[in-house]
């Protein structure tokens, strides 16, 4: 299915080949030879989404661009089955194992690979050529990698990223922080009442 959002409609080669239950949104621009399969969702939310050539979406991973990040997948990209993808820049020849989450603002360098469950956290740079373990999170430039058990770590790191900041613009010391992030998130997201399906 295919979606105009924010006067924005995809763009996909002739070549790409589009699963039926696939869900594409806005700005998107879809490169020769790309495979989205079943119940994946594309959606810019604002920004820009790439993906260059050669890159396979898999079944239910979600790609999210947003107005302060928009998203880049180049080419030869794999992203793995209910892997997510939000706000980042994918260099070439990524491998994005099952269930990997990327987040806002994070960069992930050329042949490097995030294996299952691993998580790239906001702002985060991965030079070329990493390799984040399976459940493992990738933490800051400097990049920090350090398995789930060192949450006190993860979490001084973290922190410092400003994750509400940065991706919702609030103070994360407000009172009534997850009142006004709903509030805030769901006003921008009631921008899909326009949509319309263009396929």
């Amino acid at each position: 299915m295919r979606f105009e959002h924010l006067g924005a409609q995809p763009r996909i080669h002739p070549d790409a080949v589009i699963a039926p239950t696939a869900v594409i949104s806005g700005d998107v621009e879809i490169g020769a030879d790309c495979q989205v399969l079943h119940g994946a969702v594309i959606t810019a939310e604002g920004g820009p989404i790439t993906l260059a050539e050669n890159v396979i979406v898999m079944e239910n991973a979600l790609i999210r661009a947003t107005s302060t990040n928009p998203v880049h997948i180049g080419a030869h990209v794999l992203v793995g089955p209910m892997a997510s993808v939000s706000g980042a820049v994918v260099e070439d020849e990524v491998f994005l194992a099952t269930g990997t989450r990327i987040f806002n603002g994070a960069r992930i360098g050329a042949r490097s690979e995030v294996r299952i469950n691993a998580v790239v956290h906001l702002r985060t740079t991965l030079p070329a050529e990493t390799v984040v373990p399976i459940g493992w999170v990738a933490v800051g430039d400097p990049v920090q990698i350090l398995p789930p058990d060192r949450h006190e770590e993860i979490w001084a790191a973290q922190r410092e990223l400003d994750f509400p900041g940065y991706v919702f613009g609030l103070d994360r010391e407000t009172p009534d922080l997850m009142v006004q992030l709903t509030e805030r998130y769901g006003r921008s997201l009631a921008r899909h009442t326009d949509d319309r399906r263009v396929d």
